[in-house]
């Protein structure tokens, strides 16, 4: 699969909210960095998707959004060693979780993702320090 059809497909995983989707573009090696809960490996990423979907619902109550998650400013660049790095801003429509996204993307797939929250979440989702 070329890497612009991966990513793609990666990112529209993160648009639908879905965890199979992510996990098939993704190496054996893959991990998510989450900054207000842990470094996930590929093994338990499926139930983190579950936890930040929970936490949403939380946020959203009855509303229904076309999203789980809006993605925009996405930028590439290939890199040297033949890696592609991924840019980009998300936000949970109906939540105050949003922040920014950092993907290395190889030829075995998606090797990690790292994001970070924009806003006062210093203690886990939509939670503010005192």
């Amino acid at each position: 699969m070329r890497f612009a059809d991966r990513i793609e497909t990666y990112l529209q995983g993160w648009i639908r909210g879905d965890a199979s989707l992510l996990l098939a573009q993704t190496a054996d090696s893959y991990f998510f960095d989450d900054p207000n809960r842990r470094k996930i490996a590929k093994a338990d990423f499926e139930a983190y998707v579950a936890e930040i979907k929970a936490e949403a619902a939380g946020f959203r109550g009855d509303r229904r959004f076309d999203n789980f998650e809006d993605l925009s400013e996405v930028v590439t660049k290939e890199e040297d060693d033949g890696t592609v790095t991924v840019w980009f801003w998300w936000a949970i429509p109906g939540t105050p979780i949003k922040g920014s996204s950092l993907i290395k993307v190889g030829q075995a797939g998606v090797l990690s993702e790292t994001i970070c929250y924009y806003g006062k979440t210093a203690y886990g989702y939509g939670k503010t320090a005192d």
